[in-house]
């Protein structure tokens, strides 16, 4: 059974864009050694890790999270580095793609983690799949108190869309065996 990587499967403007955001980031440093150098010396400035961005992967599960949490760690760093350039001040994150950025992040990561979790095991069977399901729409995927509209929303669609992927009777005959 085939499943798409969550955080390729998200259909909201707001993720879109600062997603598209993220991407621009990340290629703007990867095509200049440049940039990279400058943001080496600003992290060791701002007291940050000196880790490299993340280049998402549509083929590599868990990119998309990576990415984003590698832009939200080093914010602080690439926005300095970003609005020293006049060519590059637009790639500044705005407090609202920082906001989605967050939302995004706070729901991916578990997923992220269970997923790396699940995929150290030698053998995954089909018999992990209900138990998964039921930890996902129970805990892992449940809206809380907290959670911001976008949080909800993105934690609905994922839950609907697992919902809905192993919902038809085919299936469900397949993991009741």
């Amino acid at each position: 059974m085939r499943m798409q990587c969550f955080g390729h499967g998200m259909n909201d403007k707001r993720v879109t864009r600062a997603i598209s955001l993220c991407k621009r980031i990340v290629s703007c440093f990867w095509y200049s050694w440049k940039k990279r150098r400058h943001l080496a010396e600003v992290q060791i400035q701002l007291g940050l890790p000196s880790h490299q961005l993340i280049t998402e992967s549509a083929t590599r599960w868990g990119s998309r999270q990576q990415m984003i949490e590698r832009v939200l760690e080093q914010e602080g760093a690439l926005a300095k580095v970003l609005s020293n350039d006049k060519k590059t001040r637009h790639l500044v994150p705005t407090w609202q793609d920082l906001e989605v950025l967050e939302a995004v992040q706070k729901v991916l990561k578990p997923l992220q983690d269970f997923t790396d979790a699940l995929s150290g095991e030698e053998y995954v069977t089909l018999s992990y799949v209900k138990p998964v399901l039921h930890l996902f729409n129970e805990s892992l995927l449940a809206c809380e108190e907290g959670d911001s509209e976008l949080c909800k929303s993105i934690k609905t669609g994922i839950v609907e869309y697992l919902n809905r992927k192993y919902s038809d009777p085919a299936t469900t005959d397949l993991l009741e065996m």
